[in-house]
């Protein structure tokens, strides 16, 4: 759709990647960056053109439209597809040049930029296997964008499809969420507005994948008080609140750190550290697909805070807990599981090999899924997000749209 880049009818448009949108963190506003706005405005106008006039955009940047069923499939289950406006923030500080490389050997290929970067295949052993596709990078100084822009343009072809090709159909509602990469994407979406039975997000990786099992996820932060004094006269009486800070981090068991486990293990991230003797304070994230386990790792902490306070007296440390989001997967077991088989059917119609894997983070969809909105999430065909080295392939994107449209099929099936 739209211009479109060489080597597919889809592909992600420059007017897509260079819209800078990157979300902040450190912002209270919603959405956290006024520039998401500029993408939102730019799909809605695209959505008229299709022929959807109701499509809109509120005022906290949540995209929502809706295909009306073609008649005589008003009964089918009404499907969604959602995707997220905005990028990390990281990396994206520049220009956004998108660069095609078509036919790509499936060796070592340099990205150029101020860094003189290399897509390397000891990086990304993946590579060799995307020898003869379309492969589109950045020019080795930002993000490419394609987390999530990607999934945006899947769907929006997804779209374009339905409506050109008359591929009979239920109601399809569509929605694009600011904010998700500060993990505030589901904050403030509108179920009810967005009137689905059921949806996916278009946030995964390799096209293929379906994923509905996700960590259980917490934030935790150590806050210690110290007790500064001269350090000539500090004996019995100095505590060093750095020193407790190492001493908390000591106390956790070994081995249990994003860089020591994979697959459903969980573990204890320590994302950031700051202090001195007089205050310090530590800031952990937590993350277990099992729910027990997950439980388990929060009275670990919980633990380590007790004894450090009879260590070194009442008041020492503080620890607060922030639950931030749970595993879907109780949701989609419990009487959805159909979104996974039929997910798994669509890829196969579409030649595309399922990857059922478990997410090692979070999306959209898990907290969606506990506000009543069941949504597993599927591949888009990118990889190496968040980073300079970020790249995705036509023919994926195109893989990945195909998935769409046959899921499409599937519940237009269920009169």
């Amino acid at each position: 759709i739209g211009s479109g880049l060489v080597g597919s009818e889809m592909c992600i448009r420059d007017r897509y990647v260079t819209v800078r949108t990157p979300s902040d963190e450190t912002s209270t506003t919603v959405p956290s960056s006024a520039c998401q706005f500029d993408l939102a405005q730019d799909l809605i106008r695209e959505f008229i053109n299709l022929g959807l006039p109701k499509a809109r955009t509120d005022e906290k940047c949540y995209v929502y439209a809706q295909i009306p069923a073609t008649p005589g499939y008003e009964n089918c289950p009404k499907i969604g597809f959602i995707a997220h406006l905005d990028t990390v923030s990281d990396f994206c500080d520049k220009k956004i040049v998108p660069v095609v490389t078509e036919n790509y050997d499936g060796r070592d290929l340099p990205l150029g930029g101020s860094d003189g970067r290399v897509l390397s295949v000891s990086m990304f052993p993946h590579l060799k296997d995307l020898k003869g596709r379309t492969l589109i990078t950045s020019n080795g100084d930002t993000i490419l964008g394609a987390d999530d822009k990607a999934g945006v343009a899947e769907i929006m072809t997804m779209a374009e499809r339905v409506l050109t090709e008359n591929i009979p159909h239920g109601q399809i509602s569509i929605g694009f969420t600011p904010d998700e990469e500060v993990g505030r994407g589901a904050d403030h979406f509108d179920v009810e507005k967005f009137d689905a039975d059921f949806a996916y997000t278009m946030d995964g990786d390799t096209e293929g994948e379906i994923q509905y099992e996700n960590f259980n996820a917490a934030d935790a932060i150590f806050e210690i008080k110290g007790v500064n004094v001269h350090p000539g006269s500090a004996k019995d009486v100095m505590v060093n609140a750095a020193l407790v800070a190492m001493e908390i981090n000591a106390a956790l068991p070994e081995g249990e750190t994003p860089a020591d486990t994979e697959d459903y293990e969980g573990f204890y991230h320590l994302v950031s550290m700051s202090g001195d003797v007089a205050c310090a304070k530590l800031h952990y994230i937590v993350r277990d697909h099992d729910t027990d386990k997950f439980a388990a790792r929060l009275e670990t902490l919980k633990e380590i805070s007790k004894q450090m306070n009879l260590k070194w007296g009442l008041g020492t440390v503080k620890l607060t807990i922030d639950e931030q989001y749970r595993n879907m997967a109780e949701i989609i077991k419990d009487g959805n599981m159909h979104l996974i088989e039929n997910a798994k059917k669509a890829c196969l119609a579409a030649d595309v090999t399922p990857l059922i894997l478990p997410i090692r983070g979070g999306t959209d969809g898990a907290r969606l899924s506990f506000m009543g909105l069941p949504c597993p999430n599927l591949g888009t065909g990118g990889h190496g997000y968040h980073g300079p080295f970020e790249h995705i392939t036509a023919e994926g994107m195109d893989k990945s749209v195909e998935v769409m449209i046959e899921l499409v099929k599937l519940y237009a099936e269920m009169k």
